[in-house]
């Protein structure tokens, strides 16, 4: 699953769990996997019929479930959630046809049966007829609205990731009980249906409906079965044997030609990577308009929301395109990481997430090395390492015990510090052996499930490193090291002290963890060797003193660095001449000790400088979200006019050589760096810049085309922003008239920056509309609070939860309260928070709101030092 980046770094962390310490974890063994069904009865297939009534949000199912009794039982025990069962029946040699009287725990989610006899070990058929919802926001089956032209249209899809395969069939609905799926559906005749496999056969009803019969799927967990139907378009190409196709609603095919040709570029890739080849006759990608933010990996059915995946040739900016690219490679990564493999537990999630992450970046970065993604995705590890660095984190691997910490845990942790593990596990161990281990663990498991030690089995004989040892640190244990530098010259050799301990920006880490470190050490412009660390301090002898000392410099190590004095001032002396990713180590290291008071603003201010005509996006992205940080802290404070002043003095100049405008052969990277400065430059109220915003703006109105791609959003966003009602109402035409998700959502969020808070409180009500899809009214509260309205969206989202709450999918379930405050510096607003949280919610919720809580707090503490320091640096 792909969560878009506002969410994937804005997600819950949970708590870490003491009772989860560093251990070596066992190999998979389906009898000893956690979950809270059986492990006595396990599912062989489900011959599954559903019948959707989309006049009343409902559906007919029908289900025969060929079942494996492993042992003698007296029950049979599935999940289901939202589903009630009209009958049931049990077959079988020596048994009949017996008739079963259903049990249903609804907090437990469980349909049980109980039996008057045992059940000996064998293959048996489970009959079951129920009906269900189809519901708006996206879990299980669920329903979208949609314009196609004036014309207005309905279509259906499903999501079940993690536990909501149980809302649309009983289902044994946990990642160890794989089975095989066979789907038929019935549809209106102007219809057409995609799922895991191909359509077999289609056949003619009475009624105007027709049924759609598709292919038995290979054995896979339950949250893969996938349904989309709708008056829907494909186009389609072959790669390697394989039918690739890219389904789209009515008139949007001309958007989907970049999408099919990085699929097959991507299926090819990934054949020749993993050594495994794809295994499905199809692999459909299908764009849906609303649904949920993101992508979901159904095998041979991706789902995505399309404003992910389509790019419009003519009219999609360059990130569009980025995005698309970037979010298909993490999809279909999981076609291997995930579905041909999966992990036994929601625990192991990030065998699932890092790894797609950490593929599509490897994959993009091949094909599209002018993009510079490696460099961005270490820009974007800044983000989740300032959330490991607090009390609130928790380990990689972690407990999950309900429905809800499933869903709780695709969060950063999973995602992003998952990623960077395996950048900096993949660079120790090699590229070449660590993608045999790779291949070797891909061969040993395909169509079953794994935990973390099968992968170390595979890459620690594939590399001849001591794999387990070094990862279960970096996955058991919450947080990462700060590695302390000191050097010195004896005898014509540099002497090198490293000591390690854990980095922490809120507060003193009680436990003295320690972690087996892979660091590369050289000097700028020279080689690098490694060095595995280990205990609290080592000593490491270069064989000269020539050159500047340098720790980590391809920037893959998951930790920070603090060198002594003249280390530092060395490396900051030829900051603008350090390679790109030393460069951006070296400012993200020194903007997190500045937030931990280990170093002084002055220090960072000073290396920032520096950078001032700095080529690079990923550079500036980082050095302008630092900044952003501090005016943030600085707001209604005077001292904020301080920071906005140097903020000026660093962009303006290279805005202005950049200027206003595209240029003939200018790359990607430049054209989206004047749109990031243009932005910065607004958000702090450039007057200049955003009276050229809103001109180009009034431009657009009558010429849309006036305004090239690589600058509508920062228009966009400098009207929402700036814009008076005229303006506001302009944007919100175009929000009702919008034909794609892409559209839509720009506009929408543009409105969701308004200065004015009466015409936020009008954004907020957005909010409750039935007319937009609920990925997007999920969203605006939360952003009109980050536009410094979090009292007025607090207000609001507190006087309508019951209605907001039906719009959540089950990860934003226990997020979208937390999120609302979750801008703020002000320690009220946490107070706030946990209390209502707290009276209304479940225990699992209090996790991420005491995450949250923990930021506001934090940042109140940054903001009470820092800004007397603002004072002393930049008066």
């Amino acid at each position: 699953m792909t969560l878009l980046k506002q969410r994937r770094f804005g997600a819950a962390i949970a708590l870490a769990c003491t009772a989860f310490a560093a251990h070596a974890e066992a190999p998979y063994a389906f009898a000893t996997t956690p979950g809270k069904l059986p492990k006595d009865i396990v599912p062989v297939q489900y011959a599954a019929h559903l019948i959707p009534d989309l006049a009343a949000n409902t559906f007919l199912g029908s289900e025969t479930v060929e079942i494996e009794v492993l042992k003698t039982t007296s029950r049979i025990m599935l999940n289901a959630v939202d589903i009630e069962i009209d009958a049931a029946s049990l077959s079988g040699k020596n048994i009949g046809a017996l008739k079963l009287t259903p049990v249903v725990d609804k907090e437990q989610e469980t349909l049980s049966f109980a039996l008057a006899q045992p059940l000996a070990p064998g293959r048996y058929n489970l009959a079951l007829k129920f009906h269900g919802l189809i519901n708006r926001e996206a879990r299980g089956m669920f329903h979208m609205k949609y314009k196609a032209g004036s014309a207005a249209r309905t279509m259906i899809a499903t999501n079940m990731e993690p536990t909501d395969t149980r809302r649309l069939l009983p289902t044994w609905d946990e990642p160890a009980f794989r089975a095989a799926f066979k789907l038929t559906v019935d549809l209106p005749a102007s219809f057409k249906a995609y799922s895991n496999t191909p359509l077999e056969r289609q056949e003619k009803l009475d009624g105007g409906l027709q049924r759609f019969h598709f292919g038995v799927t290979p054995k896979m967990p339950s949250y893969l079965l996938v349904l989309v139907a709708g008056e829907l378009e494909r186009v389609s190409a072959r790669q390697d044997g394989v039918e690739i196709g890219i389904v789209t609603t009515e008139g949007k095919l001309p958007s989907a030609a970049y999408a099919l040709g990085a699929t097959k570029d991507l299926l090819r890739y990934y054949n020749n990577y993993f050594g495994v080849p794809y295994p499905l006759a199809k692999l459909d990608q299908i764009a849906i308009p609303g649904g949920f933010n993101g992508a979901m990996e159904n095998w041979g059915g991706i789902v995505y929301n399309e404003s992910t995946l389509l790019v419009d040739p003519q009219k999609s900016p360059d990130s569009v395109r980025q995005t698309s690219f970037g979010i298909n490679a993490h999809e279909v990564a999981h076609q291997w990481f995930g579905n041909l493999v999966t992990m036994g537990w929601w625990d192991n999630l990030w065998l699932n997430e890092g790894f797609a992450s950490w593929m599509a970046t490897k994959a993009t970065d091949h094909f599209h090395p002018e993009w510079r993604v490696q460099l961005g995705a270490l820009a974007e590890r800044e983000s989740v390492m300032n959330l490991d660095a607090r009390k609130t984190t928790h380990p990689i691997q972690t407990p999950v015990l309900t429905e809800a910490q499933a869903a709780d845990a695709f969060d950063a942790i999973t995602y992003a510090k998952g990623q960077a593990f395996l950048r900096m596990l993949e660079a120790y161990l090699g590229e070449e052996p660590f993608r045999k281990g790779i291949r070797a663990y891909m061969a040993k498991h395909q169509y079953g499930n794994t935990t973390t030690a099968d992968l170390w089995s595979a890459l620690e004989k594939a590399s001849g490193k001591p794999v387990e040892k070094l990862a279960s640190d970096w996955t058991t244990q919450p947080g990462f090291p700060l590695l302390k530098v000191e050097q010195s010259c004896e005898n014509g050799k540099r002497k090198v002290t490293l000591s390690q301990e854990q980095f922490r920006l809120d507060e003193a880490a009680p436990e003295k963890r320690l972690w087996n470190v892979p660091v590369q050490v050289g000097s700028v412009g020279g080689k690098a060797s490694y060095a595995l660390f280990s205990g609290a301090s080592t000593s490491i002898t270069q064989p000269s003193c020539d050159g500047t000392l340098v720790i980590d410099p391809a920037s893959v190590g998951y930790f920070r660095v603090q060198y002594d004095k003249a280390g530092f001032d060395a490396l900051a002396g030829q900051a603008a001449k350090l390679p790109d990713t030393t460069r951006l180590k070296l400012l993200g290291d020194t903007w997190s000790l500045v937030q931990a008071d280990r170093l002084q603003l002055a220090s960072y201010i000073k290396l920032a400088s520096a950078y001032a005509d700095e080529p690079r996006l990923a550079v500036w992205n980082a050095m302008l979200d630092n900044l952003a940080t501090l005016d943030t802290l600085a707001e209604g404070e005077p001292e904020r006019a301080l920071v906005r002043r140097y903020i000026t003095s660093l962009a303006e100049p290279k805005f202005a050589r950049l200027g206003w405008d595209d240029k003939a052969g200018e790359s990607t990277e430049e054209r989206q760096l004047r749109a990031l400065l243009a932005g910065a430059l607004a958000k702090i109220g450039d007057p200049a810049v955003i009276a050229e915003g809103r001109a180009r703006f009034a431009r657009f109105l009558n010429d849309p085309a006036s305004v090239p791609p690589s600058m509508i959003d920062f228009v966009m966003r400098v009207a929402g922003r700036y814009g008076d009602a005229a303006t506001y109402e302009a944007l919100a035409s175009r929000v009702a008239q919008a034909q794609t998700d892409e559209e839509r959502n720009r506009y929408a969020r543009s409105m969701t920056l308004a200065h004015d808070p009466v015409l936020a409180r009008r954004t907020l009500n957005m909010a409750l509309s039935s007319e937009l899809p609920a990925q997007l009214t999920s969203t605006l509260v939360p952003a009109v609070a980050r536009a410094e309205h979090v009292e007025l969206a607090w207000a609001f989202a507190t006087a309508n939860r019951a209605a907001l709450m039906k719009d959540q999918e089950s990860v934003g379930q226990n997020r979208f309260f937390p999120g609302v405050v979750s801008s703020s510096s002000n320690p009220a607003h946490a107070d706030m928070m946990e209390a209502y949280v707290k009276q209304n919610f479940g225990p699992d919720a209090q996790v991420e709101a005491q995450r949250v809580a923990n930021a506001i707090r934090t940042r109140a503490a940054q903001k009470t030092r820092l800004l007397p320091q603002v004072r002393a640096a930049l008066k």
